[in-house]
């Protein structure tokens, strides 16, 4: 029987100089080539394909009711969120994603480090999600009130309930960044460790009910993501009221 691996940490498959490139990196960067190509040929068709079109109308009218008039603004950035994290998602589900890989020697002997990895099954990924996601809050939270407006719900010494009212507010923006990223990794993680391990035990068709219950987790995931990114947004840029 083979030996089942599975690493918790991004394995390093190639550098550059400084920068170790990991496989869930490969892999991002991989996702990222198909979303440019698909906005390249969607931008150059002279007909949006109906099904593209109808997607993105429908995911536009749902922010919108989130975002409202601030909505053209941000979509852009919501959506490549949403479309980064589910096909991010969904290619780890992929039969490339394990057995492509390249050996390398050890001192237990020849091991194959997979060339491709789950973007999200890696916590380092969701982190960086996290941090974009929380900073682009600040970012918009500040451009719509000014920095006066915007921090004062951070730092008021109006009186004492203002006060930890500040500080409470300020350690729940940072907690936004553990509960982003351990959430995704968490969830996507324990999927594709779960499809492994039944592939594993049992390698015909007992899978395929798993593969799905993923499938669906991973448009889950993204969404919930977005919708939270949006909804951040949303109150960051509405002015305080005191």
């Amino acid at each position: 029987m083979k030996e089942l691996h599975i690493s918790v940490a991004a394995e390093p498959i190639a550098h550059l100089g400084w920068l170790t490139i990991t496989n869930s990196l490969f892999t991002t960067l991989f996702v990222t080539a198909i979303l440019l190509v698909l906005a390249v040929w969607v931008k150059r068709s002279k007909r949006t394909p109906t099904i593209i079109y109808m997607l993105t109308e429908t995911f536009y009218n749902f922010i919108h009711g989130i975002l409202g008039k601030y909505t053209d603004t941000l979509f852009p950035i919501v959506f490549t969120f949403f479309l980064l994290i589910m096909i991010g998602n969904w290619i780890g589900l992929l039969p490339i994603v394990g057995p492509v890989g390249i050996y390398e020697h050890t001192e237990k002997g020849e091991v194959l480090i997979p060339l491709f990895r789950g973007p999200n099954a890696d916590l380092s990924t969701t982190i960086a999600y996290a941090l974009i996601s929380v900073g682009l809050t600040q970012y918009f939270g500040i451009k719509a009130l000014g920095a006066k407006g915007y921090f004062s719900k951070f730092i008021n010494i109006r009186n004492p309930m203002n006060f930890v009212l500040g500080i409470l507010e300020t350690i729940q923006e940072f907690s936004k960044i553990i509960s982003f990223s351990f959430r995704l990794f968490g969830n996507i993680f324990a999927g594709e460790v779960l499809l492994v391990v039944i592939a594993f035990l049992v390698p015909l068709l007992m899978p395929v009910p798993f593969l799905a219950l993923e499938v669906f987790v991973g448009f889950i995931q993204a969404l919930v993501f977005t919708v939270l990114t949006a909804i951040f947004i949303a109150v960051a840029i509405e002015p305080q009221h005191h």
